[in-house]
């Protein structure tokens, strides 16, 4: 099903903020403790916390939409706001969710497909990512698009620490 991808401007913070959080807590809540899932929540889904990351002339907000309403999202990081890195001929693909009643349905593949092509326009030579070491579903779909783990880093959820694989995408 084809899907249209439109920027998210600010006066729609509430409705990706609403997103951002179910499908969240619909890809993790039944892999982690609770209270490890409220702490995290607390702090990342806030909307003072979505509408500074929307003012962020580096980073960019994607909307996949069906019959108006959307299915699902991106967020894309250029230069300083990339979350490592900071290097001008990479972009990042800070975070990717489908709603779980859109899944199946290749909307992940066009989001994907979508910050590929962003990246080359933008004159990027990679592709990168983090993605928890135990979302293996996550990491077959990015190896299937080309993506390689390179190295890892950590993540706190909540008071869990956990380990972020980092994969990469050459492009040029």
């Amino acid at each position: 099903m084809p899907v249209d991808i439109k920027r998210v401007t600010p006066h729609l913070s509430v409705r990706l903020l609403e997103l951002s959080r179910r499908t969240f807590f619909d890809a993790f809540a039944h892999l982690n403790n609770p209270a490890d899932m409220e702490v995290f929540a607390s702090k990342a889904f806030t909307l003072q916390s979505f509408d500074q990351q929307l003012a962020n002339p580096d980073s960019h907000f994607f909307f996949a939409m069906i019959d108006g309403e959307p299915s699902g999202y991106i967020k894309l990081n250029y230069h300083n706001a990339q979350t490592e890195f900071q290097d001008a001929d990479g972009l990042e693909v800070e975070r990717i969710y489908v709603s779980k009643e859109y899944q199946g349905q290749q909307i992940g593949k066009q989001l994907i497909d979508f910050a590929i092509q962003t990246a080359l326009d933008a004159k990027c030579t990679y592709l990168w990512l983090g993605v928890w070491e135990h979302n293996t579903g996550a990491i077959r779909f990015y190896q299937s698009n080309g993506f390689e783990a390179f190295s890892n880093h950590k993540f706190m959820l909540g008071q869990d620490e956990q380990t972020d694989l980092l994969m990469r995408k050459e492009l040029m």
